[in-house]
């Protein structure tokens, strides 16, 4: 099902927005405009998912709206706070206390235990975790019993586990995942992907992920579609055939246009 309705209006708040938001590579005749005043709301304690084709400009949106990437004009809100106003260590310290991260790529430290691992954004920033928060993460993702393996004794599955329990361990306004479960064998992306519903379910956070796997988006509560830099579309209560079908709705007009 389909609607243009607003979903942030429905929300009990905004976690994060972006205002008119254009994201510009290049100039002259090697311009490339991968962002075109783009405007979205994330809802707080909703799940998000970002789709479109290759080029869209969905990891560009996912990387602005997370401090990760600079962009050219527009604006972007983390809850009350304005990016474009942060100077670097102002906006290092923004994502390290308000915003977790999921990759593609684990980026474990292999030196150190699964539990050194989800603690870590903590340590650096010089402050101990909730013991009871962390906890209920830990027994949430299932870690339990190999908090004390080190990255190369887990498997792929465990250790995006201990990649999405250091995400939520520091309690974060906003969790953005990139592509988060394309390195996993789908076993093991389900039971990721369910780690992130149930934290939005029961812990209450909010997700905002890119993905390119309909069964992926259909975990979200909505999904925005992108192409050529603009959001074209939304779809609330996503299923993966319905994704899909959008999906392939905007591969033949690639292909004709």
């Amino acid at each position: 099902m389909t609607t243009t309705t607003s979903f942030a209006a429905r929300a009990t708040g905004v976690a994060a927005r972006a205002s008119e938001l254009s994201k510009v590579y290049g100039q002259g005749e090697t311009q490339v405009v991968a962002l075109d005043r783009v405007s979205v709301d994330f809802g707080q304690g909703e799940f998000t998912a970002i789709m479109g084709p290759s080029g869209s400009g969905k990891s560009t949106l996912m990387h602005c709206v997370a401090g990760l990437d600079s962009f050219s004009s527009g604006s972007v809100r983390i809850g009350e706070t304005e990016l474009s106003t942060l100077k670097d260590k102002q906006l290092t310290k923004l994502r390290r206390d308000k915003i977790g991260f999921i990759f593609q790529a684990f980026n474990l430290l292999p030196t150190l235990t699964a539990l050194e691992n989800i603690t870590l954004p903590m340590d650096i920033a010089g402050r101990k975790p909730d013991k009871q928060w962390l906890e209920q993460v830990i027994s949430m993702v299932g870690l339990a019993g190999r908090l004390t393996h080190r990255p190369t004794e887990l498997s792929g599955g465990q250790q995006q586990r201990v990649a999405v329990a250091r995400a939520l361990a520091s309690q974060p306004e906003i969790i953005f995942g990139d592509e988060p479960t394309g390195n996993l064998d789908s076993r093991s992306g389900a039971e990721v992907l369910g780690f992130l519903r149930n934290s939005v379910r029961e812990l209450g956070q909010t997700v905002v992920m890119v993905t390119h796997d309909p069964v992926a988006a259909s975990y979200a509560d909505r999904v925005i579609f992108l192409a050529d830099g603009r959001i074209v579309d939304e779809m609330l209560q996503p299923t993966a055939d319905g994704v899909l079908d959008r999906m392939k709705h905007f591969d033949a007009k690639g292909r004709t246009s």
